[in-house]
């Protein structure tokens, strides 16, 4: 029984050892990832938890291969910490990205995309001064608005603009400006068509535009909940498959324990 458990461990940790390779993979990938350039709340979480399924399952190995007890315990108790983490983080982030909590806050934002329809602590991550001129700086460095097409106005209005852009790079349709081209909009002599924040935040300034409109950061915000829930869907299989180890390391520990005992003449 104890070889059973100590073979099937050792199969599972090498299974691991894979697993956080290409975790690790992963998070660099979306390092550089270009689509979403200035946002990657990803890649910190997937390489934390890559880094400690590596140095857990060398432990494992370690420890079912030459049945040393010490480092099983250390196996153990680190996978113990990790499961209660991914449940607290996957339920925090789960929390944090549901709309049903956004629907009970302001209902004040622009367009398809509303403030008011993400959680507080999500709208205070992102929106607070240091992290929203990092995330603007990040934007104008990647050049994203020179990423739309240009034309006449009347190529311009049959694109249909991913909502970083839209939201981002171009006033909002119901100001009433006059194109120009994709990034050069004129404001009417009696000024915008609608009082709104975000028409009077426009500028023509190609490291301003619309970077500090409602509508740009509720595209941002809407881009990192798409990320934390793929994010969380990632925690629950990763949890799914660290119980399963934790289980079979279980096994292996009282076996280890049984069969020194039985060396020992207990039995």
């Amino acid at each position: 029984m104890a070889r059973v458990s100590n073979g099937m461990i050792t199969a599972v940790n090498i299974l691991t050892v894979v697993i956080a390779l290409s975790a690790v993979g992963f998070s660099l990938w979306f390092h550089v990832k270009q689509e979403s350039p200035c946002q990657k709340v990803l890649k910190t979480p997937i390489l934390v938890v890559g880094a400690a399924l590596m140095v857990v399952s060398l432990a494992g190995l370690v420890g079912s291969c030459c049945r040393v007890s010490f480092f099983l315990w250390f196996y153990l108790f680190v996978l113990f910490l990790l499961i209660v983490g991914l449940i607290v983080f996957t339920v925090f982030t789960i929390i944090v990205t549901n709309k049903g909590i956004g629907q009970a806050l302001s209902r004040k934002g622009i367009g398809n995309h509303r403030l008011g329809d993400y959680s507080r602590w999500l709208q205070k991550y992102v929106i607070n001064a240091e992290n929203w001129n990092e995330i603007k700086s990040c934007l104008v460095d990647v050049k994203l608005c020179q990423r739309i097409a240009g034309g006449k106005a009347k190529d311009f209005y049959t694109h249909l603009l991913p909502p970083v852009l839209s939201g981002c790079c171009k006033p909002p349709n119901y100001c009433g400006f006059e194109f120009q081209n994709a990034t050069y909009w004129i404001m009417p002599t009696t000024g915008p068509a609608t009082p709104d924040p975000d028409c009077k935040a426009w500028s023509n300034t190609q490291t301003e535009l619309c970077f500090n409109c409602e509508a740009c950061k509720a595209a941002i915000l809407d881009d990192i909940k798409r990320e934390w829930r793929m994010l969380a869907l990632i925690n629950l299989a990763i949890l799914v498959f660290i119980i399963i180890v934790y289980t079979v390391g279980c096994c292996a520990l009282r076996n280890n324990r049984f069969d020194k005992r039985k060396q020992k003449g207990y039995f």
